[in-house]
């Protein structure tokens, strides 16, 4: 069974990127963590534990989300949920059995740093990122 610790970050797609850094850094109070606009068109944001993620729909992240955040574009890119300790095998054997395809496990870097996680898809088709804590895994 999967235990969510907290949300580590959520990712917006925007086509004004200086404005919504503006907003979410002078009028919330985020601080720009990192800048990867060259690689990846993306720009963190520290929201005390957790990070906002920024992408610019442009991007190498945001063009796969299609048009620009309006009625019919997506806005919010993906959620990420930190979970409980839980073997590899285990988890993507708990998925399967409740009709989720788990995605590649890679290292991404999210609001603790760089660490092993997955995407898998909700039923409306949302992307969720469950970054596994302390993960074991075996051969």
């Amino acid at each position: 069974m999967i235990r969510i610790l907290h949300i580590d970050h959520v990712v917006l797609r925007t086509a004004r990127l200086a404005a919504m850094t503006g907003f979410y850094c002078d009028v919330l109070g985020c601080a720009v963590e990192r800048r990867l606009p060259a690689q990846t068109g993306l720009t963190q944001l520290r929201a005390g534990a957790a990070l906002i993620d920024l992408v610019d729909v442009d991007s190498e992240l945001g063009r796969p989300g299609g048009a620009a955040p309006a009625a019919s574009g997506r806005n919010l890119d993906h959620l990420c949920l930190e979970i409980e300790a839980l073997e590899v095998n285990e988890l993507v054997a708990w998925l399967e059995r409740h009709g989720v395809k788990a995605g590649a496990i890679e290292s991404r870097y999210g609001a603790s740093g760089f660490g092993p996680s997955m995407y898998i898809k909700d039923p409306d088709g949302n992307t969720v990122e469950l970054r596994l804590s302390g993960v074991v895994s075996r051969p």
